[in-house]
């Protein structure tokens, strides 16, 4: 305040007059022994010295920037959201950084209001989300990072759906990224919650990072009853995606031949499948199929799984290609060692 006040050549008995105060309660806000801590004395101040609101660290409502971030910033987030799970991640991405920029550098200045927060929260998470589909597996750190951040705010809000939400995608990056133990935690915590609408979501995350039958089993059975006793308003959480964490499930558990059987039984794709899960689940039902010696079944699947990682910039996905692969059919290594060099211009990524 006193640089303003110097700036624009006021002296303290004009400011104090200007807004109704005694002299000596000026200088002592200026000097720190009391502060205006009310939004309409401080919006006084910053008027009163034709200061932008957000100096004194209160957002105007009546900004028109303030108004079109209100009126805009949800409606990115939906469409971000929409394009990943139509499989254009990039182009999610694409939408969120510049609101996510904006955002983070209002709240660097102060000017983030306790009603703008979820927005932040959500916007940070669905980055992440969505740098998780594009990043290679030595990347996903940057993924981890924009979910924790959520999750950190999350965890300060009262919302519980949202927190679970950041709970389960924080987890979900973590497991990516091959922390299990941290993502199993997390999880944990989302599905412990309770809420009706993250509850099977966060189910589904935790089977997938069980590794012993019996947790899986106990995982999956719940995320069964879960969606069978009313109608999960999540994408995630459809047959596909059932079928895809149930093989994988099995397959991570030394039960292979059942997963094998599952197949037969239900084939794949089961329904509509959105194209991520499509590359997800083929490259699972490939693993599978190889395991239990179906070579001639796994291997067009495989390629299919790689060429569609291709198109939809899935380095991730096609590092778990090329693991297949070096296990069960060394010649199609060659094949997802080119599609990773024709999305990042480099050396083979395996690890």
């Amino acid at each position: 305040m006193r640089a303003w006040r110097r700036a624009t050549g006021t002296d303290q008995h004009v400011l104090a007059e200007r807004l109704g105060y005694d002299k000596s309660y000026i200088s002592m806000i200026e000097s720190g022994r009391r502060d205006v801590n009310d939004v309409a004395g401080r919006l006084r101040i910053a008027r009163s010295l034709g200061v932008p609101a957000h100096r004194v660290g209160v957002v105007d409502t009546d900004s028109p920037d303030f108004v079109a971030m209100l009126q805009f910033a949800g409606s990115t987030i939906r469409l971000a959201v929409l394009a990943r799970q139509a499989g254009q991640a990039a182009a999610a991405i694409n939408e969120l950084w510049p609101l996510v920029a904006r955002l983070e550098a209002r709240a660097a200045d102060g000017m983030i209001e306790r009603n703008i927060l979820p927005l932040l929260v959500r916007a940070r998470a669905e980055l992440g989300v969505s740098l998780g589909y594009v990043l290679p597996e030595q990347r996903l750190g940057f993924a981890v990072r924009w979910t924790g951040r959520a999750l950190r705010i999350a965890a300060h809000l009262d919302d519980p759906d949202l927190h679970a939400f950041c709970l389960r995608t924080h987890g979900n990056e973590l497991r990516k990224a091959g922390r299990s133990a941290a993502a199993t935690v997390r999880i944990a915590q989302a599905v412990a919650l309770d809420t009706p609408q993250q509850r099977s979501p966060a189910l589904l995350q935790l089977a997938r990072v069980a590794r012993d039958p019996a947790t899986f089993d106990a995982t999956f059975d719940l995320l069964q009853r879960s969606r069978d006793a009313g109608p999960v308003d999540d994408p995630m959480v459809t047959e596909t995606a059932m079928l895809e964490v149930r093989l994988r499930g099995l397959l991570s558990t030394g039960r292979a031949h059942l997963a094998a059987d599952i197949i037969d039984q239900a084939g794949w794709p089961p329904g509509i499948a959105s194209p991520q899960w499509l590359v997800i689940g083929d490259i699972t039902v490939a693993e599978v199929m190889f395991s239990a010696g179906s070579t001639a079944t796994a291997t067009p699947l495989l390629e299919r799984a790689i060429a569609a990682a291709t198109r939809l910039r899935l380095p991730h996905q096609i590092q778990r290609a090329q693991r297949v692969a070096q296990r069960h059919h060394p010649a199609l290594i060659t094949h997802a060692a080119q599609a990773l060099h024709s999305l990042h211009g480099g050396p083979d990524l395996i690890g």
